[in-house]
């Protein structure tokens, strides 16, 4: 059953009295559970599409269609609900508060959503990553994959159906990388949650189950299992 669906999905910049074209009409449907990577050189178009299934930001035409609902028909506060129901969000620099316990860093889209649990689910979502001994130190008191499995416990907190990572290895060396993509898809077959990682690094796409190549704005290749569908070329 598809989670994430694109329709024809088009977004175009207005840069410099130019239009530059983001995205040039990409089709893609995820399925429940999928643990996939999204890959492209520099200017490909990997964070727009990242944007465009995290509701972060609206096509100029097309539909994003997110669990049977078409995020297209929700403005303001019913957008950012979505968001906040369905999405995680883990970065490449983690985002976390410094002056915040990793605790209380977890908890943050918790009391967003208005949980009365919300530090007992932050205490178990630390614990699914291995953090529950240092709930009291402050991230600027960790190291840096503790932080970052600090931010995949704020995205999975809520327990979205979706987890977005964008470049969450970036910043680590190669040992921390494996460790954290390990992570995600321990949680992946853990949870069924979907998990969809943007990123340069192949060593990385190679530990997902599908991989999506962009260029200039398409999807060129969509890897998965034996069969490689070339949409550029019609294949």
């Amino acid at each position: 059953m598809a989670i994430v669906e694109l329709r024809e999905v088009r977004k175009t910049y207005h840069v410099g009295g130019e239009d530059v074209s983001a995205l040039a009409g990409v089709s893609l449907t995820v399925e429940k559970g999928e643990f996939m990577s999204i890959m492209g050189r520099s200017g490909s178009g990997k964070s727009t599409l990242l944007n465009m299934v995290g509701c972060l930001d609206q096509p100029t035409s097309g539909q994003v269609v997110i669990d049977d609902i078409d995020a297209g028909a929700l403005k303001g506060n019913r957008l950012a609900e979505l968001r906040a129901r369905k999405i995680g969000f883990v970065f490449q620099l983690h985002n976390l508060v410094p002056t915040l316990t990793a605790l209380e860093n977890v908890m943050l889209p918790l009391k967003y959503a208005h949980a009365r649990d919300a530090k007992a689910r932050a205490r178990e979502a630390l614990a699914r990553v291995g953090l529950a001994d240092r709930l009291g130190h402050r991230a600027t008191e960790l190291s840096g994959g503790q932080r970052q499995r600090v931010a995949i416990a704020r995205a999975l907190a809520t327990a979205p159906a979706i987890v977005l990572a964008d470049e969450p290895t970036g910043a680590l060396d190669s040992k921390l990388s494996e460790q954290v993509i390990g992570l995600l898809r321990e949680l992946n077959q853990e949870t069924g949650q979907t998990v969809i990682i943007v990123t340069h690094d192949r060593a990385v796409a190679d530990q997902t189950e599908r991989t999506i190549h962009l260029a200039d704005g398409r999807v060129e290749r969509d890897t998965r299992g034996w069969r490689a569908v070339d949409q550029r070329r019609g294949a």
